[in-house]
């Protein structure tokens, strides 16, 4: 039987390791990297290769990379892409997927982080656009707002976060809609500018031109 995203959500040992995921990057005062943030993440990355006429089955593979990303932020956030693979490697073995699909969801974790990451499929090309694309203020785990660092400050501003694809036009847009009371556009490119350029380089992989909508008005 073919592993899905879904079996994955019954599983017990990912279970317990998103949860401390989630838990430990708390403490750390990091934004929600636990199962909202795999959930959306597993359904944005499907829909991408969805919209873009991929096989439904290379759309569960980027599902399911989309479920796992941030699983080994339970053992480190530095390399956490590197570690997940391997994580990952060892719950796909157990549940018996095939070495080739095990190969392109691996690689696609491997390779989602900014500071070494890469479009080197399709599956992680979805998955970085995915991840990259989910900024709202439910992920602000600080309940204190007088000690909002600039992440707090620019997840939490963002009401709105929405990535389309249009296979016609050949485009996939990031669409924000931010409370510039809160945080000024400028904050958003001063953190997430390293992640836009992946956003390019990914859509580009997918023969797509990546676009950048911020409050109604076109950036990029």
């Amino acid at each position: 039987m073919a592993i899905t995203m879904a079996s994955l959500q019954q599983d017990h040992e990912v279970a317990v390791y998103l949860g401390c995921s989630t838990e430990y990057l708390c403490e750390l005062g990091f934004t929600e990297h636990g199962r909202r943030h795999a959930a959306l993440v597993a359904e944005r990355a499907r829909r991408v290769l969805a919209d873009l006429a991929y096989g439904e089955r290379d759309c569960e593979l980027a599902a399911i990379a989309g479920y796992l990303h941030d699983i080994a932020n339970l053992v480190n956030r530095y390399n956490h892409g590197g570690t997940g693979a391997v994580m990952a490697y060892i719950i796909l073995s157990r549940l018996g997927m095939v070495p080739e699909e095990i190969a392109l969801v691996v690689s696609a974790i491997g390779n989602h982080e900014e500071e070494r990451g890469n479009a080197i499929n399709h599956v992680a090309s979805a998955l970085i656009l995915a991840d990259k694309s989910d900024v709202h203020r439910t992920r602000v785990t600080n309940t204190d707002f007088a000690k909002f660092e600039i992440h707090d400050r620019v997840n939490y501003a963002a009401e709105d976060s929405r990535l389309t694809v249009d296979r016609d036009e050949g485009t996939i847009t990031l669409e924000l809609t931010i409370d510039t009371a809160i945080c000024p556009v400028m904050e958003y490119f001063e953190i997430f500018l390293n992640r836009m350029v992946m956003c390019r380089r990914a859509a580009e992989f997918l023969r797509c031109r990546f676009g950048l909508v911020i409050n109604g008005t076109k950036l990029l």
